[in-house]
């Protein structure tokens, strides 16, 4: 049988040696054995390992002297710590000093085999993570090796070294901005500037002068001339953020720049040719927005040469983990904290939570954590508490107790959730909340006020 990992023992137990061995190479496993602590660091620094069985009494050294100097060797390397039961105590210290788990003895070959499975996948899902990112050289800070996220990537190449427009499509929280920067730094544009700009953020009658820019004059308060966006963006990329947002008379100027090439400054009458691209994003549905009348169909089809959709963070689990170590080892550096790692059931906890808010959230979350965490990993009572409860406050279910319950509490209550979703999903944009909830914008306000529901908890950039 093939093998799908390379597991060392180091354990002083030749009957243990025995049992292990034959379990892990029946299991597929490549199997290097140690019987004191220093033999197991000198096979570490001489073999490929991708998951370390350590026991925590050995005759040279404690397992727990050497935990550190394994992570130091190698911080991604899993290591499951196997210890007696009048030991958990120093197998659960092994966890802080961020040992992936721990089994006890007597233990059952189906437990072992399963965590090294867990650990051996956990190991190949970060390694192949540090070999794409130096293969996509450009890419960011876009974390993954989900097959979606490998098709957005493809897509990328292919697409940067055009000169034409790009739609980045996607929920709120995805990452559409770093797949415009990857955009940017993938393409033959990549010396010249990098220029966003958040339309839903700026007032509609300002937004047609951050664009084109205007001259002295133009309005009041325009006591110099400035240029705009499109200007600073000359030979570079512009990448506009919920495009669907702009108001249908800057719609009819964009419009106009893109065809034409050139950009004339509110209140001028000089038109100057800009050399720039165009990647624009949105989180709703641009041909719904056309067909409601909303959204110029010409300008649509303009934007939308390329479309790139990038998926829901539901829609790529497997890159989950390797979301959270990179935010995890972020977050550390910038708190300047000593956190080695997640506990199992925290990287369980994440990985089946739904994340309505996407990346965004998980990052919100991991850096919520490394902030309370009082040890060297982190636990469940540090992560929020929607995420704790895995989402299940976001369905209809409510129990009802042999007592009854106060039905207009749980349906305000449920209200009060789907309102807060809307809003996470929609960076507060309450006209976007309101078509997700299929209510007018002038309901949802109404029920926003009433719940006492602040917008701006649940707002965020896009």
């Amino acid at each position: 049988m093939a093998g799908v990992g390379s597991v060392l023992v180091i354990d002083d137990e030749p009957v243990l040696q025995d049992v292990l061995g034959t379990l892990l190479r029946g299991g597929g496993f490549d199997c290097h054995q140690a019987t004191t602590a220093e033999e197991g660091l000198a096979l570490l620094r001489e073999e490929e390992i991708d998951v370390v069985l350590l026991d925590l009494m050995l005759p040279d050294r404690s397992g727990l002297e050497i935990l550190p100097e394994i992570k130091a060797y190698d911080p991604h390397l899993p290591v499951v710590v196997i210890t007696a039961y009048s030991s958990v105590e120093s197998a659960i210290e092994a966890m802080r000093l961020g040992a992936f788990h721990y089994v006890p003895k007597p233990f059952k070959n189906e437990e072992v085999l399963h965590l090294v499975r867990r650990a051996s996948e956990r190991r190949k899902l970060l390694v192949e993570n540090v070999q794409l990112r130096s293969r996509l050289d450009g890419m960011g800070e876009i974390v993954g090796t989900s097959r979606r996220l490998k098709e957005v990537f493809e897509l990328m190449r292919r697409a940067a070294p055009a000169r034409s427009n790009i739609l980045v499509v996607g929920e709120s929280g995805t990452g559409k901005e770093l797949v415009a920067r990857g955009i940017h730094r993938l393409s033959p544009r990549s010396e010249g500037p990098f220029v966003p700009v958040h339309t839903s953020a700026i007032p509609s009658e300002l937004l047609e002068s951050t664009l084109f820019g205007h001259v002295k004059g133009a309005f009041t308060g325009a006591v110099s001339s400035r240029k705009g966006l499109f200007e600073s963006a000359h030979e570079g990329t512009l990448f506009l953020d919920e495009v669907g947002t702009i108001s249908p008379e800057t719609q009819t100027k964009l419009l106009r720049v893109i065809q034409e090439r050139e950009v004339r400054r509110v209140g001028g009458v000089e038109s100057k040719v800009v050399d720039t691209r165009l990647v624009a994003a949105t989180n709703t549905d641009l041909l719904e927005e056309v067909q409601a009348g909303r959204f110029r169909e010409d300008l649509y089809y303009r934007l939308n040469v390329i479309t790139l959709e990038m998926p829901p963070l539901r829609d790529r689990r497997d890159d989950i983990p390797l979301l959270a170590t990179h935010f995890l080892h972020l977050y550390v550096e910038e708190n300047e904290r000593e956190i080695e790692s997640f506990s199992p059931a925290v990287m369980d906890i994440l990985s089946e939570y739904p994340w309505p808010g996407n990346v965004r959230e998980l990052q919100n979350a991991v850096e919520r954590a490394v902030v309370l965490c009082q040890g060297n990993t982190i636990e469940v009572d540090e992560l929020p508490q929607a995420v704790r409860g895995g989402g299940r406050g976001s369905t209809p279910v409510t129990e009802l107790s042999p007592e009854g319950i106060d039905f207009r509490e749980a349906v305000t209550s449920y209200q009060e959730r789907l309102i807060r979703e809307a809003l996470l999903r929609t960076d507060g944009v309450q006209r976007q909340a309101a078509r997700l909830l299929h209510l007018s914008p002038t309901t949802l306000n109404e029920m926003i006020h009433r719940l006492g529901i602040e917008p701006s908890e649940d707002s965020g950039e896009g």
